[in-house]
């Protein structure tokens, strides 16, 4: 995905439109597509207060049944909602069939879209048919061809707003307004702005802006999926307009280059400056690897995790690396002298003094999916048997033409993905004249590639008669992108002659959506390609087990970990480099988190000989902190674990998972902040068999 040619230093993506603007260093030039500036004008709808009505999707269903009466009992306004083919009421609220008959009756502001992966993208449909304000997306594993189409819808009409999919949702502290399943019990009404890829991350923010009672004003998550119905520049955007708001918080991810337009809004901005903080998950990750979300990963064109930290840095914002550390850092920012609500170190045997903060008796809605998010990679040899069924042959070899000649033979690179900035598929070209990448957005319906061919061939200063072979090459493209569900199609070395185009086959990486196969049961045939001899056993398993897990290289990586959410795993890692660890894995149990499923990650963790030393990082929110110790006790009853562990946990039932370690007699380092509980475990496991425990 990122083999075309060395020398990339700057990316631009061109397209049909007239916007653009500039983003600090490093730049990403960018000229939107036409329709953008209707979906602008929704903006306004995530400014959700005490008058917002909210409906339900899916309204009968048991999650949405569940967190309907969660919202209700924090004080949001619920009006009804749909469930297909039922008429009456639920909850003591109206039910109906249809969308329409539901607009028409409850004049809802928002609805909450609570329906499976594969019934999503009709249901969001439904809701911009009938011109709904706000759309509040929360399913993982959604198709990403499906939220293709749904932006192409969004791109046209100037009513609806969308927040997902794969969003925790939105929530306003000060109305007690929530739509989504953010862990509420530990949201205060107050002035600090959120706005998030990560939902444990925007959690943890939260956390520690209550502790030090700086509260929140409005938290955005926007989710981590690949396209985002609102990202975090249209969260920035209306936190700075927000009279409520003094201080606003970013969390951004690796995956996309969101983070860099953030940086150009706010180095632009002509209105009240208010202090901004921000942190970006994934500085260490793995580079081509999904990495949780299933928009964590860096993509054609994107810049780096440290790229982004600049550019926000060059404008202003004060990065950390530990979201504990927004709290006493934005108070410092706002000349603010709080009552800290701090809790102590627990040491060993988990003896603490620490008192309750903040209610955590609630027990959030455990909102599981039945799949973890992956993408296929093909064999180079197998993209390129798909590649030549559409009547592009890459075994063909130049010097067997008459046409070939050093001087004729024009080579670059070509591929076919998805740009997050516009929302569209996009090409992107590069040659050794041409080496940075330049992006051709084109529309998702588009009938003709003519004029993004004629294009490409002029950016890269082409002769006339290679638009003979590159249209039938972005045309077969198109249709392998289309009809298979494609997010990445590239094709590093490509040749042209008068006569003839020839691609070099291993140079051909061709990468599917595993969604569409996973979630809605489509391109089974392709998906039956997948090479699962070829893969980590230990990732593989994790799979089965229902959660994420990537095996990090490195000899001297040594400390295994075992967290719960995507942003906070990445987070996890990084903090752990930063202090001079070397992580073995990425492990995010996700909300599908059990007791079997903490005792699953200790067993992979302790297949790897290299782990020394385990770190449990847990934020209570849709995860349970006593549920996670449950989880370690059994796990080291059954599993005989013989290497120190480091425990940390935050959030819901903090203090019964606290007690149940502590009650346990084992001998177990439990910690309140990360900081402390990442520098113990690298201490653990860098002595090796001496920390070990008989």
């Amino acid at each position: 995905m990122q083999r075309f040619f060395e020398h990339r230093a700057v990316v631009s993506r061109l397209s049909v439109g007239a916007r653009s603007y500039s983003t600090t260093q490093p730049k990403v030039p960018l000229i939107y597509r036409g329709g953008n500036d209707k979906y602008e004008k929704t903006l306004g709808n995530l400014k959700v207060g005490a008058s917002t009505r909210v409906m339900y999707q899916g309204f009968t269903g048991k999650q949405a049944t569940a967190n309907a009466l969660q919202s209700l009992d924090y004080g949001t306004q619920i009006v009804g909602g749909v469930s297909p083919n039922k008429r009456g009421a639920h909850l003591g609220l109206p039910l109906f069939p249809t969308m329409t008959e539901a607009m028409k009756y409850l004049k809802p502001d928002a609805t909450a879209v609570f329906v499976a992966a594969q019934y999503a993208a009709n249901a969001i449909k439904e809701a911009i048919e009938v011109e709904i304000p706000l759309v509040v997306a929360v399913a993982e594993h959604v198709p990403v061809h499906d939220i293709i189409e749904i932006h192409s819808m969004l791109k046209t009409q100037s009513k609806t707003r969308l927040i997902g999919a794969n969003s925790p949702g939105i929530i306003n502290p000060h109305t007690r307004t929530r739509i989504g399943f953010m862990p509420y019990p530990s949201f205060s009404s107050g002035c600090i702005g959120i706005v998030a890829k990560s939902g444990t991350l925007s959690y943890e923010a939260v956390s520690s802006t209550t502790r030090v009672n700086l509260g929140q004003s409005l938290v955005i998550g926007v989710g981590g999926d690949w396209l985002a119905g609102t990202t975090l520049v249209d969260g920035v955007k209306v936190l700075l307009e927000d009279k409520h708001t003094k201080g606003i918080i970013i969390i951004g991810e690796v995956g996309g280059n969101t983070e860099l337009e953030v940086a150009d809004i706010l180095s632009s901005w002509k209105g009240e400056r208010k202090p901004v903080m921000g942190l970006i998950g994934g500085v260490t990750t793995l580079g081509g690897r999904v990495m949780g979300h299933a928009g964590a990963i860096r993509g054609v064109g994107d810049v780096g995790a440290s790229d982004k930290i600049k550019a926000l840095e060059s404008a202003g914002v004060v990065m950390v690396k530990d979201p504990a550390q927004f709290g006493p850092g934005m108070a410092k920012l706002l000349g603010f002298v709080p009552e800290v609500h701090s809790a102590g170190n627990l040491g060993i045997l988990g003896r603490t003094v620490q008192k309750r903060d903040y209610h955590t008796s609630f027990r959030p809605l455990k909102y599981r999916s039945p799949i973890q998010h992956r993408s296929l990679h093909l064999r180079p040899s197998q993209a390129a048997d798909i590649l030549q069924e559409t009547g592009i042959d890459t075994h063909e070899h130049l010097e067997a033409h008459e046409s070939f000649t050093k001087d004729t033979a024009q080579k670059f690179g070509l591929s076919l993905t998805i740009d997050r900035s516009s929302s569209s598929p996009c090409f992107f070209v590069s040659s050794p004249s041409k080496p940075s990448l330049t992006g051709f957005a084109v529309d998702y319906n588009t009938d003709s590639l003519s004029h993004t061919a004629e294009n490409i061939v002029k950016h890269l200063e082409l002769p006339e008669w290679a638009l003979e072979h590159i249209f039938p090459l972005l045309e077969s493209l198109w249709q392998i992108f289309r009809t298979r569900e494609a997010y990445n199609l590239s094709i590093a070395s490509i040749s042209v002659t008068p006569g003839n185009l020839s691609i070099e086959e291993e140079s051909v990486e061709f990468v599917f959506d595993d969604a569409a196969f996973r979630s809605a049961g489509r391109q089974k045939d392709l998906h039956a390609l997948r090479d699962i001899e070829n893969e980590v056993e230990e990732e593989l398993e994790a799979e089965k087990a229902g959660f994420a897990y990537v095996k990090l290289p490195g000899e001297g990586a040594n400390i295994g970990t075992l967290v719960n959410g995507a942003g906070l795993s990445m987070n996890t890692c990084d903090v752990i480099v930063h202090h001079g660890g070397a992580p073995t894995n990425f492990l995010d149990t996700g909300g599908r988190a059990t007791k079997e499923t903490v005792k699953e990650g200790f067993r992979l963790l302790l297949k790897d000989q290299r782990v020394k030393a385990i770190i449990v990082n847990i934020f209570g929110g849709i995860t349970m902190c006593d549920m996670i110790a449950e989880g370690i006790v059994i796990a080291f009853e059954e599993l005989g674990v013989k290497v120190p562990v480091v425990v940390r946990l935050r959030g819901t039932n903090e203090d019964l998972g606290r007690k149940i370690i502590r009650e346990s007699g084992l001998p177990l380092f439990a910690f309140d902040d990360l900081e402390s509980a990442v520098k113990t475990v690298i201490s653990l496991a860098n002595e090796g068999s001496n920390a070990k425990i008989n």
